[in-house]
């Protein structure tokens, strides 16, 4: 098989019967060999129906019904764990990503050898309130990440095998699939423009919620790419910091206090030396928990599990 095309939803029965559709020609137009994996994160309309009704029709057509809402990410992460091919391309439900990129998308993986192709919606059809905080987000993720995309939230991705069973998605991680793959070591990351519709169907699932969630799960992912393994090289090194001023000053008043009799009951510098040698002595204490968390956490192999409730041709 060349092709497994990943494509989470929430509420989108209108569109997915055209989407199967255009998928299938344009496959078909190029010769690829394909499976189609609808992962369903708890529709509450007919979307479920509907996959089986393509499904019947179509044995390329596959699906993975959730037991309930558990957001895009977790989608994603259950659809890479289905996905049997040597390419797998990852988009939107809702029609706004062109299955006509599929092919361009799958010779940079197959034959330039990507690791992982991101889409550029360079022109883009989204209301201003989508299309600043966007720009915002993208901006930090390449300053945080020094990965020099243009739209890291793109749905429309392409990928080697090895990334997508190699990159743990959870959280509101999928907008940094990107910089995971980049910090697991695949390096070629490479991104190309592509075209972007106007939603035909259905209401965007885009609030601020999310945009706010995002700049957070970029700070946790920043920090625990770097120290999850290593807390104490964090947490050590600022209460070592700290503790190590503290100590300075208590012995600067020392000093004082045995060579020239200096009252320092009431001096504010001894509480601040106090309280910083305190929370030194705190940090330490949190990198070591730190560190015997993490090495539990990688004896026992710890990872979220999400209900699914129904398989169709999986």
């Amino acid at each position: 098989m060349n092709l497994s095309l990943v494509i989470p939803l929430l509420n989108e029965e209108e569109s997915l019967q055209e989407l199967s559709d255009w998928i299938a020609r344009v496959c078909s137009a190029n010769n690829l060999s394909y499976e189609v994996l609808f992962i369903d994160d708890g529709s509450r309309d007919g979307s479920w129906k509907k996959i089986e009704e393509i499904s019947s029709r179509n044995s390329n057509v596959k699906g993975i019904r959730m037991r309930r809402n558990y957001g895009k990410s977790a989608a994603l992460q259950t659809g890479f764990e289905a996905a049997q091919a040597d390419v797998v391309i990852t988009m939107d439900a809702d029609m706004q990503d062109s299955p006509d990129e599929i092919p361009d998308l799958y010779k940079m993986i197959a034959v330039d050898h990507y690791d992982l192709v991101s889409g550029w919606k360079k022109k883009r059809y989204d209301p201003i309130t989508k299309t600043i905080p966007t720009k915002l987000f993208n901006w930090a993720t390449r300053k945080m990440s020094g990965i020099k995309l243009h739209d890291f939230n793109c749905g429309l991705k392409a990928y080697k095998k090895e990334v997508v069973k190699n990159v743990d998605v959870y959280g509101e991680m999928h907008r940094y699939i990107p910089v995971l793959a980049g910090w697991a070591g695949f390096k070629k990351i490479g991104e190309k423009v592509v075209q972007h519709q106007k939603r035909k169907y259905g209401t965007t699932k885009y609030g601020l919620e999310r945009f706010i969630n995002g700049f957070l799960d970029l700070m946790t992912i920043t920090f625990l790419s770097r120290y999850t393994k290593k807390p104490m090289h964090f947490f050590g090194t600022l209460g070592a910091f700290s503790f190590f001023i503290g100590t300075i000053i208590a012995l600067y008043l020392s000093v004082l206090k045995i060579f020239y009799n200096e009252q320092l009951s009431n001096r504010p510098l001894l509480i601040f030396a106090v309280l910083i040698m305190i929370i030194g002595i705190q940090l330490f204490i949190f990198g070591l928990l730190g560190e015997m968390i993490s090495r539990v956490m990688k004896e026992n192999d710890t990872k979220d599990k999400y209900q699914i409730e129904k398989r169709i041709g999986i």
